[in-house]
């Protein structure tokens, strides 16, 4: 009878361990089937618009810029997307002087397929001001920081530190001006002359495209052409920006100078990895506008950009400093 019992037992347990796994394994399913829909929602519609519908694009210029890549690719698929006119979002202080020139000329191309409208959040400043010139227009906010008109070459110089420590680098070079300055001596006078030739050079370019695409005269340029940064309001009567306003006042451009409906939808296109487009990341994103956590995507994001500010190559047009508010 004893025995029985517990063979009854011992087949309840198992009923219930064989249901445990069944929920489990069916709830692990769902789990995988509900990120991969996610991540077909956020490609197609949440992330990057279907080609065959209509909508107002949104570009954002974020953090340092480098002219990578994908930044280059995503503009081109708006220039052959469906969209209707373009609203490019700028939140950076700049980055290299190549990449800036990089992002103008294909903002320039999409410009000639899309109208584009540029709208400044916190600033625009130095290599992201020359991104904001691609666009038909530029709209910031009274406080936003704008300009920064000027090229930096920058190198740190720990000569005196070597000699503190007694070391010394030895090098065999073809010519005085190889890899120079290279950081380990003092500059000599002709490589601070050959890099300041390369300084004014990129520094006119910048100077002439300003002048250019915002309709300037000599004396007008000179006036902001100093290197400082301007408040939205300041940029205005200078000719820095067309308009004081944001994405609203963006639109409503677009309406009535573009004859694009304002009532498009807005849509986001934007730079995805590899994980985000099978919707693992989708899933994480999902999740964290429930609970309110930082997603793994925004950490990736934030190194990235941390990375990039250590490892810009060469001349910068950059804005540095700190606004505290």
């Amino acid at each position: 009878m004893a025995s029985s019992e517990l063979f009854a037992d011992y087949l309840v347990d198992r009923r219930k361990l064989r249901r445990k796994v069944t929920f489990w394994r069916v709830a692990s399913f769902a789990m995988v089937i509900g990120a991969i829909l996610f991540g077909v929602w956020r490609y197609t519609i949440g992330g990057q618009p279907l080609a065959s519908s209509e909508h107002i694009a949104r570009l954002s210029i974020e953090g340092l810029i480098t002219g990578d890549r994908d930044t280059l690719q995503l503009i081109q698929g708006i220039a052959d997307s469906h969209a209707a006119g373009v609203i490019l979002s700028i939140e950076s202080p700049g980055g290299t002087t190549t990449g800036s020139e990089k992002i103008y000329e294909e903002l320039r191309r999409l410009a000639a397929k899309k109208p584009t409208v540029a709208v400044v959040g916190t600033m625009a400043a130095s290599g992201a001001y020359i991104a904001a010139l691609g666009a038909d227009r530029i709209y910031a906010r009274g406080n936003s920081l704008v300009g920064s008109i000027g090229v930096l070459f920058q190198i740190p110089n720990v000569s005196k530190l070597l000699d503190t420590v007694g070391v010394k680098m030895e090098e065999v070079k073809s010519s005085p001006l190889k890899a120079a300055p290279n950081g380990f001596e003092p500059t000599s006078p002709e490589a601070r002359a050959a890099l300041a030739a390369l300084v004014a050079d990129s520094f006119d370019w910048f100077r002439t495209l300003v002048k250019e695409r915002r309709n300037m005269s000599d004396q007008e340029i000179a006036a902001v052409a100093d290197g400082r940064v301007f408040t939205g309001r300041q940029g205005m009567p200078l000719k820095l920006v067309d308009g004081i306003g944001g994405e609203r006042e963006a639109i409503e451009w677009l309406e009535k100078e573009k004859n694009i409906h304002a009532k498009l939808p807005v849509r986001d296109w934007r730079r995805q990895r590899s994980l985000e487009r099978l919707g693992i990341l989708g899933l994480s994103a999902g999740l964290a506008e429930v609970f309110g956590y930082e997603t793994f995507a925004e950490t990736l994001r934030k190194a990235d950009q941390v990375s990039n500010s250590r490892l810009l190559d060469g001349m910068v047009a950059i804005w540095q400093g700190e606004v505290l508010n």
